[in-house]
């Protein structure tokens, strides 16, 4: 199968339903920094770094591919939304393992797919400050996709400062104290660290 720049997602998805085994793992490598972040942070509320965001996602991705032909649409937000009901299940299962609790809570997977869903509306909306034009409004349905690609081009400590702030929404102090920095650092480092990401973001295809 031919994986090019000039196949979106939409038209990998439809690869996908003909071919599967040939177009599936280039269609979910798309969506792999987008899951590891929300896993990323599902994972700091519930499970205090017991658990690898990769890891978690390698698991997701099997899952998507044994029960594909389950998945009944069309759009990269609607695989988006699916993929994490997947990654929502299997954090279930997890916090149950290591809260050594028994049996399925449907609760607790609501829990977390809430959860999930609050980080991912925190990604659609950006660190940037994207323009509301309409043209922009109607791709506000990328927009968490296209931020986790670009938060994973960036340095690790100025990946980390953006995320500590904007998306676990710690204060600067907080921020501080777990990096073992001074305050005054953590706050140059944050707007170093946003300063990139605008060109990061605005140097993306």
């Amino acid at each position: 199968m031919h994986d090019g720049p000039e196949l979106d997602t939409q038209e990998l998805l439809r690869l996908a339903r003909r071919d599967p085994d040939g177009a599936l793992g280039p269609l979910l490598q798309r969506f792999r920094h987008y899951l590891q972040l929300l896993a990323r942070l599902e994972i700091g509320r519930r499970l205090q770094g017991k658990v690898d965001p990769s890891d978690v996602v390698q698991e997701v991705f099997l899952e998507a591919h044994r029960h594909f032909d389950r998945f009944r649409g069309r759009e990269e937000g609607e695989l988006a939304c699916w993929l994490r009901q997947i990654l929502a299940a299997r954090l279930a299962k997890l916090v149950r393992r290591y809260l050594l609790t028994q049996g399925r809570d449907v609760r607790l997977e609501r829990e977390l797919a809430a959860d999930i869903d609050r980080s991912s509306q925190m990604l659609d909306r950006g660190l940037v400050a994207p323009e509301n034009s309409p043209s922009q409004q109607a791709a506000r349905r990328e927009q968490g996709l296209l931020l986790a690609e670009s938060l994973a081009r960036l340095p690790e400590h100025y990946r980390e400062v953006l995320i500590l702030r904007h998306l676990e929404e710690l204060s600067f102090p907080e921020i501080a104290m777990r990096l073992g920095r001074t305050l005054d650092s953590v706050k140059n480092l944050w707007a170093r660290a946003l300063a990139q990401l605008r060109e990061v973001a605005g140097a993306a295809p």
